[in-house]
């Protein structure tokens, strides 16, 4: 799941706020994060009364449902867009500051667990998790300053939140929203595939590695993963070809067969029919896709008017 939210670009930015204020973020593409770093406000949704949020709050949107922010309790649709422009915060005393980011898919699609997941997960300082509150300053250092492998800690810190904050939810609520995967066979099905995806896997040889018949194998596989095992190969080869699209400069050919297709051809109409797109324009769009940059007064912000989280 960390691995198919990487295919975005992690974005993350500061925002203080006076006086009266509101803001509101469309529904979109990604999981977002709010951490409120000082003051008081309120978490406003479409379906659900509004929640009051305080200092050391995060508010965590798994599969990027429409929310906002407000001082006081408001109608969701009376809130103006959220500002992720990137201009520069005020200096001094804020009534609200928090953080704002989003790992937002320009491609593909959420990953079903997040989309198993509430709308909107809050997490508390007194939930007992202190690791989150330090992850919470670290991401604060990381957004006061620039410098090399700056969008790398972004996103292994956000990839870190976003696991405290779901393993926080998961130890209070360990409902069937998505089912552990205890089968032995099915586990070790999982580890082959992805240890190796390039290998050149049928389901026959699947089923005999962790010793079932084919037909029984592809019904508790398909049965706790949610679909064949072909077709969840296909979808970790791609995934992994996209991020090796956006992390390298391999010529698609090397690509290709490092995911387990035997020519560039195979590789580009599997990826188009996943990701809408083909392999080269996708590696084009993250190169000149927007960056978060810094300003002067040591708060972070993204060119892009997307969607976004918020990290309070």
């Amino acid at each position: 799941m960390i691995g198919s939210i990487r295919l975005g670009r992690a974005r993350a930015r500061r925002i203080k706020e006076t006086g009266s204020w509101g803001m509101r973020w469309d529904a979109f593409a990604g999981s977002g994060f709010h951490v409120v770093l000082h003051g008081r406000g309120w978490l406003i949704t479409a379906d659900d009364p509004p929640r009051a949020l305080g200092q050391g709050d995060v508010v965590l949107a798994p599969s990027g449902a429409r929310h906002g922010l407000s001082h006081v309790p408001r109608a969701l649709d009376d809130l103006p867009p959220g500002d992720m422009s990137g201009k520069p915060q005020p200096d001094g005393h804020a009534d609200f500051e928090f953080l704002c980011g989003a790992y937002h898919l320009e491609h593909g699609q959420v990953h079903e667990y997040l989309l198993s997941l509430p709308d909107f997960i809050v997490a508390s300082p007194d939930d007992g998790d202190p690791e989150l509150a330090s992850l919470v300053d670290l991401l604060i250092a990381d957004l006061s300053q620039a410098g090399p492998g700056t969008e790398a800690t972004r996103s292994a810190l956000l990839d870190l939140l976003l696991v405290h904050v779901l393993r926080g939810w998961l130890r209070t609520h360990p409902g069937p929203d998505w089912p552990l995967v205890r089968d032995p066979a099915v586990v070790a099905a999982l580890r082959h595939i992805h240890r190796e995806p390039h290998r050149p896997w049928t389901v026959s040889q699947l089923s005999a590695v962790v010793g079932m018949s084919r037909t029984a194998f592809t019904r508790h596989f398909t049965g706790r993963m949610g679909k064949p095992p072909r077709v969840y190969l296909t979808g970790v080869r791609l995934s992994q070809g996209a991020r090796l699209l956006r992390e390298t400069d391999a010529p698609l050919a090397v690509i290709a067969r490092q995911i387990g297709y035997s020519t560039e051809f195979a590789f580009g109409t599997a990826f188009r029919r996943e990701y809408g797109i083909s392999p080269g324009r996708f590696r084009d769009g993250a190169r000149t896709a927007p960056v978060v940059r810094n300003d002067r007064h040591g708060q972070s912000g993204s060119t892009t008017t997307t969607s976004g989280f918020t990290v309070r």
